[in-house]
């Protein structure tokens, strides 16, 4: 079981809006999964996941640099468990917790004119 919801709460979330995922490849190698959406007022980021073999090489921070660079003056929002350690990468890139839970962070970055 996984913190705060079980197995199936967290297949289901995997599964859900998957048209809105995109799969992250180095070098002709799949390393992860981006899925987020764009609305009218923000981007959202729904799940961020790159395969453990390819952690802290730089890959997670590069893709949310190419997110908030394409965002075109939209705030991105997303929400993090609270011991995941990509919060900390999250601060730095910019995104502040907003609102939490027992479990997790919301966080969003400040909009900014184009």
């Amino acid at each position: 079981m996984r913190i705060g919801i079980t197995e199936q709460q967290h297949v289901l979330r995997l599964d859900d809006q998957y048209d809105c995922s995109h799969l992250i490849v180095i070098n002709e190698v799949p390393i992860g999964t981006l899925k987020y959406q764009t609305h009218a007022q923000y981007i959202e980021i729904m799940q961020l996941q790159i395969h453990p073999l390819h952690q802290n090489k730089g890959y997670g921070k590069a893709v949310i640099e190419q997110v908030i660079t394409s965002a075109q003056s939209k705030p991105i929002k997303l929400t993090v468990l609270k011991n995941n350690p990509a919060l900390e990468l999250y601060k730095r890139l910019g995104f502040t917790i907003t609102d939490e839970n027992n479990y997790e962070y919301h966080m969003q970055t400040r909009a900014t004119r184009s």
